[in-house]
């Protein structure tokens, strides 16, 4: 299983592809084809030349949010996922030059005064990483007005938020961009779109996901609207292929599958992991980034390829130089 191996330091993306001279679907895209073992390299503006007409994109409306907040003692909040009871998951950082580390800091009960003269209050460890915390302002406006978008030291630079945002995203609420889509550009919409391929959309709200190794992730709200499970339900019905425009995508729509495969309309939290064991019911394709050692993504895709042509692929990726994280290249996984 590919779960652990070495990421060279100059295949991490540092800067969106723009700031590199090129368009945001001017990135590489690896494809592999589970069917035949075949990898092949791209340009990302060919996708529609690579997938059938008659196929279904499955997108994340999820719009980014300015989810991490500087405040004193040399620390930061980022804002990860709100729970039911109104509590958000949160990680206390440790400002360090331009960037952030983990901070394994914080008690029961403490309060932090945040900008804007907002207090939050540590209720409940979660993880070794995540606190439970409550905002005494409403999280979402709140960030929006002290917010900015969330960085790793691997980003060398500040960015805008329009940096962290996709064509797809309508709805705020990720912490980090579901950055699968992101080098899609309204013209490669149109050009998928008059090839016959539909694009049908699902939310679910991404959180941070500098998760420790071996961290499972960790409940998300989703919704799959109506007209996507049908859609998803008739492609499948027809021949056609159901492919996922990011991970995000596929845990929302199979835990809105059963085990039959038929999609149904639902809303929620789903805390769904897609491993090789558990398979897939209603996805065949997956469109994704390159994801680091001992990911959780990397045992999803190790259910759509094969450890062993998954293991072909993260070797041919580094070989070539493709980049890593979200300013990088993509992955292309088809049947």
């Amino acid at each position: 299983m590919l779960t652990d191996f070495v990421l060279a330091p100059e295949l991490a993306a540092h800067e969106p592809a723009e700031a590199r001279g090129l368009p945001r679907d001017g990135v590489r895209m690896l494809v592999s084809r589970r069917g035949s073992g075949e990898i092949s390299h791209h340009a990302f503006g060919v996708l529609p030349t690579l997938l059938l007409p008659g196929d279904l994109l499955v997108v994340n409306t999820s719009g980014t949010v300015p989810a991490a907040v500087r405040i004193g003692g040399g620390l930061a909040v980022h804002f990860s996922s709100p729970m039911p009871n109104g509590a958000w998951l949160i990680e206390l950082r440790e400002r360090q030059g331009g960037s952030t580390v983990p901070y394994g800091g914080g008690s029961v009960g403490q309060v932090l005064d945040l900008p804007g003269r907002a207090v939050l209050t540590l209720e409940q460890r979660v993880t070794g990483r995540l606190w439970r915390a409550r905002l005494s302002a409403a999280v979402l406006p709140y960030l929006l007005k002290h917010g900015s978008p969330i960085r790793y030291s691997y980003v060398e630079h500040d960015w805008p938020l329009e940096s962290y945002q996709t064509v797809f995203g309508t709805q705020p609420g990720s912490a980090e961009m579901p950055s699968a889509s992101r080098p899609f550009t309204p013209d490669l919409v149109t050009r998928l779109v008059t090839r016959g391929i539909v694009i049908a959309p699902v939310t679910l709200h991404t959180g941070v996901s500098s998760l420790e190794g071996d961290e499972d992730p960790y409940p998300e709200p989703y919704d799959v609207p109506p007209v996507t499970a049908r859609l998803v339900n008739h492609t499948r019905a027809t021949g056609g292929r159901v492919i996922a425009v990011g991970t995000t995508v596929v845990r929302a729509l199979e835990t809105a599958a059963g085990r039959d495969g038929m999609v149904t309309a639902s809303a929620g939290w789903t805390s769904r992991i897609v491993t090789p064991e558990s398979g897939l019911h209603a996805v065949d394709g997956l469109l994704t980034g390159l994801h680091e050692p001992r990911s959780s993504h990397l045992l999803m895709l190790t259910a759509f390829g094969g450890a062993e042509l998954l293991r072909r692929c993260y070797g041919a990726a580094a070989e070539r130089g493709y980049l890593w994280h979200e300013f990088g290249d993509v992955h292309l996984l088809l049947p």
